[in-house]
């Protein structure tokens, strides 16, 4: 009877103990937090979610993966229902993402709101609220993969092109040109330099002679200008002198009266003698002419005169002409 009872108390202590863990286990795997349901709606694959994957909200898990299965309000989507805890701020502006962690190539959610709206999406558990699934980036890689595919298969027949026999010769017979161009510009400078040291060392000796020439015909032209200067000044003082008072241009002045007043004398005589006075005054006219033209051909006749000069009308020793009949 003893082992009896010793065996009942093993064995209820065993399953008090059991008891117990289940309890531990349950009290620390509880979850209080309130979460609630979403679902997601695509035409493209979800390779790689898995129920119960995690959902996170900018980096923070904040829920799990509750199904997925064929959408049956669009035919040929994919249906996926989430749990999401409640404190999240989605708004009808969030959209979510599928995403990959690192190289295990397990998928997960990803929620994000690029602050588009500010109306907070409400939730309804039994019909619940759809969220915009965007395609990932592997989605974005397949849909152009085609279109990649066939430019880098243009590239490579551009390439194939470019590199024809016909453009390989090309491009080897542009090579050599640029070889021979390279040679012939060689020869050229070194012609540049023999040039340079056969024709410019003669050219710098017969500098210094050159600039005692040019310093001596400086010289020449500081003595021309000083002798255009003495001309200057002689032209200078010969007229100041015509200008000067009782001067040539004061007695050309005064025997231009004088004739004035002959002009009225004449002006008052007679009808005949107006005639020969004209004819007088005619000759005298042209007389005065030919008297400026000389002054003209030479000012110095001004000054000292080419000989007596005949007493002009008013001046003493003057004698009217005789009368003619």
């Amino acid at each position: 009877m003893e082992n009896k009872a010793h065996a009942i108390a093993a064995g209820a202590f065993v399953l008090g103990l059991l008891a117990a863990l289940i309890a531990l286990v349950v009290w620390l795997t509880r979850d209080n937090t309130v979460r609630n349901v979403y679902e997601l709606s695509t035409r493209d694959a979800v390779s790689g979610l898995q129920p119960q994957a995690m959902v996170r909200y900018r980096g923070i898990a904040v829920g799990k993966v509750a199904s997925i299965d064929f959408d049956p309000k669009v035919k040929g989507n994919v249906r996926v229902r989430i749990t999401v805890d409640e404190r999240v701020p989605l708004t009808t502006s969030s959209y979510a993402s599928l995403a990959y962690q690192g190289v295990t190539g397990l998928a997960f959610i990803a929620l994000d709101d690029k602050g588009g709206s500010q109306t907070p999406l409400l939730p309804n558990n039994d019909d619940p609220p759809r969220i915009p699934l965007r395609p990932s980036a592997l989605a974005q890689l397949q849909d152009r993969g085609e279109a990649i595919i066939n430019q880098v298969e243009e590239v490579t027949r551009r390439a194939n092109v470019l590199l024809g026999d016909q453009n390989q010769k090309r491009i080897a017979d542009a090579l050599e040109s640029i070889a021979q161009a390279t040679n012939s510009a060689n020869q050229l400078t070194r012609s540049l330099n023999d040039t340079v040291k056969n024709g410019l060392n003669p050219a710098l000796a017969a500098l210094p002679p050159l600039i005692d020439r040019t310093k001596d015909t400086m010289g020449t032209v500081k003595t021309a200008a000083g002798d255009v200067s003495r001309v200057s000044n002689n032209l200078n003082t010969t007229v100041s002198r015509l200008n000067a008072k009782d001067g040539p241009i004061d007695r050309l002045s005064d025997g231009t009266k004088s004739l004035a007043q002959a002009v009225d004398s004449i002006n008052a005589a007679t009808l005949p003698r107006v005639n020969r006075v004209a004819e007088d005054t005619s000759r005298a006219v042209r007389r005065l002419g030919r008297a400026a033209d000389s002054i003209n051909d030479n000012p110095q006749s001004l000054l000292f005169g080419n000989g007596g000069v005949a007493a002009g009308p008013g001046e003493p020793g003057f004698s009217p002409p005789p009368a003619r009949p």
